[in-house]
């Protein structure tokens, strides 16, 4: 049965190097095996692992202009999960740059056989997603949205056109579906080795039956490979190991920390039907039924992501190569009844096989890339999420790029493996955590949602104080950050149950939050900001630090300065505020998810002087934010000193007692536009601090908020923030930050070269405001983020945040406008004038809102507003 699995894998390559791959590892013949080839003493990239993304990366490496790469397989090219792959190339993914790289891999699976002569088994079939639900189906229309505007064909059909599409569909309860007549079947294995051909012949050297023991490291870098059959000194080497990349990564004296954990999953197998399913027959999702269902050799392949799914292998490493495990029936069942309540007319069908294979999963659902923070020249590409050989082709390429250009093409910080720290590597956190994820596969995924499994891992010391207050939680790198605060009464159950893509059942509560900010004041906690000290004994760290940001840090003793940390294209690589703590200290002060990036950019570019210190503190601080306009009275009650600007200006940083406490920073910034502080207090005073502010406050109408409430802040106040609006690819000339540039300064700078390009030629996309003009807040689907952008009835953005303002009360969205020419596509310059002078909307879920685009902050339109309140308020007086 398991070799008519695996049937359509035909090793038909003639190259006298893959001769000896078509013998079966179970082979009678009294032939031996020729001599394996000698491993090279040394090579400049050595790969481990020989399926779809080991294979991928050394094709683009080769096509790149890198031929000393040697990929090294433990068993046989594409006999790990890659031999397994139910082979469906989908498009229809949530996030850009997946559905980018999945577009990727279709178009070259597409071309693959004709440059190779290797047989891929390709078949455009296209796929039906279905919905038997509302939600659903809004879902389906927003990722159709993306598609559409990517130029991928694309449509929302009605469940009669499904039937039409796939006859043996039941069509009762769906409410409608997504059709990408583009998406395709391929056999993943021979994909696999049609990339290796194409890499040999460029070069490439292939060994397998070569296991790799440990990575060898020197000076934070790698040096080279120790296998079973010797060393290659190297210098990088590319973690391509699949479910083993865990265990390799942590094999050597410095463990690389790769999250990723196997899980048990299964698909079905049958005979042909008396009618053989045609080959383009569309291939199924339905995520409802958690089953998708493909053509297989005019019978079907079916499987599905199961609620209580069974990790495997936690206790580490023990199989060369793949086997199919043992089957389980029982635990099929409901995807096996799933199945047949969507194609009723298999009941007679006969099984051939139900195939149970490990597939990698991490732990936010979302595949792991890029290079090592620890280790230089160790890039990582593994934990799929079950869809290897959708993303393969575009994975590898981003990668490729990534090594040979220091920068993959697109912005790929979603699957960076920095976004991750040492403490999502507990194998009972990935054991738990993977247990939810592969439900989640299937799951209908609103907005804001979050994880349940491995929380309460980083905690401020007042989580428990907050909790007993009402604090509902999200979850940020692993630190609990409050959403906002159900007020007492309130029905807690219906509100931790309002998933939806419209008005939230938090809206009324968020908008008191606001309210509070801004008439009175608020507290925030915001502990999990990242924190470093940067010090030297000399002008070392000034000197350096200069360098490595955009703005001027030679400022005053006690003055904070907002900048960017850039890359040499000019993009945002952090964006953070530096308060200058004396002549050879400064505290900076990052996103939550900056802290293992930022850190590993810091030490790269450091230079290695013991003169020279870099100390992360996030841990050592409780961050309070206090918002709005009376929180210059409660600080200035609890410090014994003036508070007011003229004595403690903006963006001014000092030492202060608080209440019984010394040695609190106090910074005047609030990340929102707002007046205010933000308190820094050792982790041992933070409970007293709090609870003086809180008793002082009491007076001035004080009150607990979250972060929703300061989200929307910002967003009315045109603030970008990093990871969401601001990412490598965004300049300070895109966004309308030149002011936080010193290029009239004579200073150089990182970046500072394509700063002056884009200062002297233009820039290609700007970052703009906008406001819904005719969406009702109460019954139209609100935006959230990932909306395409439409100025004239041509796509020309996307949005990158979204909020309610409830000053405006209008929805308030930001993104950049590109503006690529009618005829021939190419991307022009975007001026002032050209955002000015166009009709916008924003799309969601296909329905178009027209929108008021703005270059600046809406503070000066909240000052319009009041004018016209208070001339109408007085025109009404003289009449």
């Amino acid at each position: 049965m398991f070799l008519r699995l695996l049937s359509d894998v035909r090793w038909q390559v003639t190259h006298p190097k893959w001769r000896r791959m078509t013998c079966s590892r179970r082979s009678t013949s009294s032939t031996a095996e020729p001599a394996p080839v000698p491993l090279p003493a040394e090579a400049q990239v050595v790969i481990c692992g020989g399926g779809i993304m080991g294979t991928s990366v050394a094709y683009h490496l080769s096509k790149m202009g890198w031929k000393d790469v040697v990929l090294l397989e433990q068993g046989r090219l594409a006999a790990g999960t890659t031999r397994f792959s139910a082979g469906i190339v989908s498009t229809a993914r949530h996030l850009s740059v997946e559905l980018k790289m999945a577009d990727y891999s279709n178009k070259l699976y597409q071309q693959l056989e004709q440059e190779t002569g290797v047989s891929t088994g390709y078949v455009k079939t296209g796929s039906i997603s279905l919905a038997q639900t509302q939600d659903r189906l809004i879902s389906l229309k927003r990722i159709a949205s993306s598609l559409s505007v990517m130029g991928i064909p694309c449509e929302i059909i009605t469940p009669k056109q499904v039937a039409q599409l796939h006859p043996l569909i039941n069509i009762h309860d769906l409410v409608g579906a997504m059709y990408v007549p583009e998406d395709a079947l391929v056999s993943s294995a021979n994909v696999s080795l049609a990339l290796a051909t194409a890499a040999s012949r460029n070069g490439v050297q292939i060994h397998e039956r070569t296991s790799v023991s440990h990575v060898s490291i020197q000076k934070g870098r790698v040096t080279g490979v120790e296998t079973d059959r010797g060393q290659i000194k190297c210098q990088y080497f590319v973690n391509c190991a699949g479910q083993w990349a865990y265990e390799l990564g942590h094999s050597g004296k410095e463990p690389v920390h790769i999250p990723l954990h196997a899980c048990e999953h299964f698909y079905l197998l049958t005979h042909p039907l008396k009618e053989p399913l045609a080959s383009n027959l569309p291939t199924i999702v339905d995520p409802d039924g958690r089953i998708y269902i493909r053509n297989w050799q005019g019978g079907i392949l079916s499987g599905g992501f199961e609620k209580n799914p069974k990790p495997l292998f936690t206790e580490g490493r023990n199989q060369l190569e793949i086997q199919n495990l043992q089957e389980d029936w029982d635990h099929f069942e409901p995807l096996l009844s799933a199945l047949l309540r969507r194609m009723p007319d298999l009941e007679a069908l006969q099984i051939m096989q139900l195939v149970n294979c490990p597939e990698s999963f991490t732990p936010d659902m979302r595949c792991i890339m890029g290079e090592s923070p620890t280790v230089r020249g160790y890039f990582v590409l593994a934990g799929m999420n079950s869809a290897g050989i959708s993303y393969g082709g575009g994975a590898g390429k981003y990668l490729a790029e990534w090594m040979v250009d220091g920068y993959p093409s697109e912005n790929v910080w979603p699957l960076d493996l920095k976004r991750f720290g040492t403490l999502q590597s507990s194998r009972t956190f990935l054991r738990h955590r993977v247990m939810e994820v592969m439900p989640l596969m299937c799951d209908l995924k609103v907005p804001r949602w979050d994880f349940q499994t491995g929380r309460q891992l980083r905690t401020s010391p007042l989580y428990d104080r907050l909790d007993a207050q009402g604090a509902r939680w999200m979850e940020k790198h692993g630190f609990e950050r409050v959403k906002y605060f159900v007020p007492p009464g309130t029905d807690l159950l219906d509100l931790e149950q309002s998933k939806t893509f419209y008005k939230p059942d938090w809206f009324d509560i968020v908008g008191s939050e606001v309210k509070c900010c801004k008439e009175a004041v608020c507290v925030i906690d915001m502990s999990s900001f990242t924190k470093f000290e940067i010090s030297s004994t000399g002008d070392q760290a000034l000197e350096n630090l200069q360098y490595l940001f955009s703005n001027d840090l030679d400022v005053p003793v006690g003055h904070v300065v907002h900048t960017g940390m850039l890359n040499e294209k000019g993009g945002y690589e952090n964006d953070c505020s530096i308060a200058r703590l004396s002549k050879r200290s400064f505290f900076m002060i990052s996103p939550t998810d900056q802290q293992v990036h930022c850190w590993a950019w810091l030490k790269n570019r450091l230079p290695d002087d013991s003169n020279l210190t870099l100390e992360d503190v996030t841990w050592k601080y409780t961050a309070l934010n206090l918002i709005g306009p009376r929180a210059v009275d409660v600080l200035s009650e609890l410090s014994y000193a003036p508070m007011t600007p003229e004595h403690f200006p903006s963006l001014f940083c000092k030492e202060m007692s608080v209440g019984y406490a010394n040695g609190i920073r106090v910074m005047s910034i609030t990340h929102t536009g707002e007046p205010g502080f933000v308190l820094y207090i050792p982790i041992e005073y933070a409970l007293h601090v709090y609870n003086e502010v809180m008793n002082m406050g009491q007076k001035y109408g004080i009150r607990n908020a979250g972060y929703y409430a300061l989200r929307s802040l910002r967003i009315e106040k045109f603030f970008a923030f990093w990871g969401q609006d601001l990412d490598a690819f965004t300049t300070p000339m895109e966004c309308g930050r030149e002011f936080q540039v010193k290029l009239e300064k004579g200073m150089e700078f990182m970046g500072q070269e394509a700063l002056l390009e884009q200062k002297q030629n233009g820039v290609y996309k700007r970052f703009t405001m906008f406001i819904l003009e005719d969406h009702d807040t109460d019954t139209d689907l609100w935006p959230w983020w990932g909306e395409p952008i439409f100025r004239n009835g041509r796509y020309v953005g996307k949005t990158t945040s979204s909020a309610y303002s409830y000053t405006l009360e209008r929805h308030v969205c930001l993104g950049f406008v590109h503006h690529f020419d009618e005829k021939t596509g190419e991307e022009l310059v975007v001026t002032a004038d050209f955002i000015n002078n166009g009709d916008y909307a924003i799309d969601i879920a296909g329905q178009r809102f027209q929108a008021k685009a703005k270059l600046y902050p809406f503070s000066s339109l909240f000052a319009q507003r009041r004018r016209k309140d208070e001339e109408e308020l007085s025109g009404y007086q003289r009449e």
